[in-house]
C-alpha cells in the first residue's frame, strides 16, 4: 500500500480524504485476502521465449507491517547441496531485480536494436545460479515490488533493514525447510555492504540463543561494498589521484589543507575548501560508476546541481531513473537500465510474478522517494566480531569504480589485521588476467580479497563471465 497524499483541511479536501480512506481500507482488505497466498512458481515470463529453463519463485513474506518481495532461483546444479545465498540490494532502495537481470541471474534484456515495445529476455549461461540458490530480495520496504501495509511501516533505515531482512529469512526458511540443510550465504552489492555483514551478525546471535530455524550459515559475499562512511569517502581522492584525474600538485595542496579527511569539512577551513574545489572541477562531469564510460544526464538526478552547502565529495548515487527517458544518441549504460522500467511495469509481467495489484503505484529501478535513515556510519566494527568465527568471506571490486573505490576496501579489510595466507596476485580467465586477489585467514575466518579487472561499480555487471567463475571458484573452495 502507498502512502497516501497530503490534502488541506476545506470541506472538500474532507470530502476527498473519507473517499481516500474507503478506497485504502479496500485495497487493504483485497491485499490481506491476498497475502495469504504463498509463493508461485513461475514457468513462463513475458518476453522470454518459451518455458523458463530454471525454477523461479517469487511471493511475499510478511514482516511485521511489511510485506517483502522476493524472486527465489534454485540452483541448476544440486540444489539438495549447492549453497543457498540471501542477497540484498544496493541504494538504499534499488531493486534485486536488476541483480537478477543485469548481474549474476540467469536472464538478460535483448538490448541490441531495441525499438520498443515490451523489452525481450534471453537465458544468460553464466550465472550464479549455475552452482548457488539465491533468494533476491526486495529490501528494504519500498524498494521493488516490496510495500508496507500501513503509513507508519513506510520509514526504514539501516538497522531496521537488517532485522526485516533477518526476519524475512527466518520466515523463508519455515516455508521452506528442504534448503536449511544446505550452506547458508548473505550477499551483496553496493550499500548493501552495510546490512550484510549486520544480517550476518544476526544470524550467528540467532544461532547461539537457540533461535528456529537454526541457519547452517558458512559467510558472506560483498561487492563493491560501502563499510564506512569516512574511509570510503575519503579513498575517493586518493583513487583520483591514483587513476590520474587530478594532479599531483591539487593532490598535495588538498592533503597538506585537509589535513588527508575529505567529510565534515570545516567552512571555516578556506585552504580545503578550495583544494576539494579543485578536485570536483576536474571529477565533477565523470561518471562515477565506472570512470571511463560516458556519464548521461538523462538519467541522473539534478546532475549539474553541487550545493552549496556540501561539504565532502559524495554526490549521491548517479543511475536513478526517474522516468522512462529519451533513447539517446550517445550509448549510455543507464540507457540498459530503461528497459527494466518499461518491463516491470508491465501488467502482463507484474501478473506473471504475482505482484498483488494496488500494492505499488510504480515499480522503480531505484527508488529515490525512500525514507530512509542512514544510522549506521560504519560496520568496520562488526568485521572485527565476525572475524572471530570460521566464516568464509569474499570482497570483490570493480577497479575502475568510484563510487566505492578500492582503495578504502583495501583500506579496512588491513585494519582487520588479519594474516595474509597468499600474497597480491593476478587471477585469470581463459589464460588472461581477470584482476588480482589476496587471502587472509585468521582464527579460522577467511577472507578472500578480489579486484576485477576493468570492471565499474557492481563488477558483475561488466564482466559476467569473469565473476561467475570468480564465484564458482570461491564457492568450491578453489583458489580464484
Amino acid at each position: 500500500m502507498f502512502p497516501p497524499k497530503s490534502y488541506s483541511s476545506s470541506f472538500s479536501a474532507n470530502c476527498d480524504r473519507y473517499g481516500l480512506y474507503i478506497h485504502y481500507f479496500l485495497l487493504l482488505l483485497l491485499l490481506s485476502a491476498q497475502a495469504v497466498l504463498g509463493g508461485h512458481i513461475v514457468k513462463y515470463l513475458p518476453g522470454y521465449d518459451g518455458e523458463l529453463p530454471f525454477k523461479l519463485e517469487t511471493g511475499y513474506i510478511r514482516v511485521n507491517e511489511s510485506e517483502l518481495f522476493y524472486y527465489f532461483i534454485e540452483s541448476q546444479g544440486n540444489p539438495q547441496e549447492d549453497p543457498i545465498f540471501l542477497w540484498l540490494p544496493g541504494g538504499p532502495g534499488c531493486s534485486s531485480f536488476c541483480e537478477l537481470v543485469y548481474g549474476i541471474g540467469p536472464l538478460e534484456f535483448v538490448i541490441q536494436n531495441y525499438t520498443g515495445g515490451l523489452p525481450k529476455l534471453r537465458y544468460y549461461p553464466y550465472a550464479w545460479t549455475k552452482t548457488a540458490s539465491i533468494i533476491f530480495l526486495d529490501a528494504p520496504v519500498g524498494t521493488g515490488f516490496s510495500y508496507s501495509r500501513t503509513a507508519d511501516g513506510w520509514p526504514t533505515s539501516d538497522s531496521k533493514s537488517a532485522e526485516q531482512s533477518y526476519q524475512f529469512l527466518r520466515e523463508w526458511f519455515d516455508e521452506h525447510p528442504q534448503y536449511l540443510a544446505v550452506q547458508l550465504f548473505v550477499g551483496g552489492n553496493s550499500y548493501s555492504g552495510m546490512i550484510v555483514p549486520l544480517v550476518t551478525k544476526k544470524i550467528v546471535d540467532g544461532n547461539k540463543d537457540g533461535v528456529k530455524p537454526f541457519m547452517n550459515l558458512k559467510g558472506y559475499l560483498l561487492g563493491s561494498p560501502r563499510t564506512d562512511s569516512v574511509i570510503d569517502e575519503n579513498s575517493k581522492v586518493v583513487f583520483a589521484h591514483r587513476m590520474a584525474l587530478i594532479s599531483d600538485e591539487i593532490y598535495e595542496n588538498a592533503k597538506k589543507g585537509c589535513n588527508d579527511t575529505y567529510v565534515n569539512i570545516d567552512p571555516a577551513n578556506t585552504a580545503c575548501i578550495v583544494a576539494l574545489g579543485n578536485i570536483k572541477t576536474c571529477i565533477k562531469d565523470l561518471y562515477r560508476n565506472d570512470i571511463l564510460e560516458p556519464k548521461c544526464v538523462f538519467a541522473t538526478p539534478d546532475p549539474g546541481e553541487e550545493p552549496a552547502a556540501r561539504r565532502s565529495l559524495d554526490e549521491g548515487p548517479s543511475d536513478f531513473l526517474l522516468s522512462p527517458p529519451m533513447i539517446p544518441n550517445l550509448w549510455c549504460r543507464n540507457f540498459n537500465y530503461v528497459l527494466s522500467y518499461i518491463w516491470s511495469n508491465d501488467d502482463t509481467v507484474q501478473e506473471a510474478l504475482h505482484v498483488r495489484k494496488g500494492s505499488v503505484l510504480n515499480w522503480e529501478r531505484c527508488n529515490k522517494s525512500l525514507s530512509y535513515t542512514k544510522d549506521i556510519l560504519t560496520v568496520v566494527p562488526v568485521h572485527e566480531e565476525l572475524k572471530e568465527l570460521g566464516l568464509e568471506v569474499l570482497v570483490e571490486t570493480g577497479d575502475r569504480d568510484m563510487v566505492v573505490p578500492f582503495v578504502g576496501t583495501v583500506k579496512w579489510i588491513k585494519s582487520l589485521n588479519l594474516t595474509v595466507v597468499n600474497d597480491w596476485r593476478p587471477w585469470f580467465v581463459d589464460g588472461q588476467v581477470a584482476g588480482y586477489t589476496i587471502n587472509y585467514s585468521e582464527h579460522g575466518y577467511r577472507l578472500t580479497y578480489a579486484t576485477v579487472k576493468g570492471a565499474g561499480h557492481t563488477a558483475p555487471e561488466y564482466y559476467r563471465m569473469e565473476c561467475y567463475y570468480m564465484f564458482d571458484r570461491w564457492t568450491h573452495y578453489y583458489p580464484i
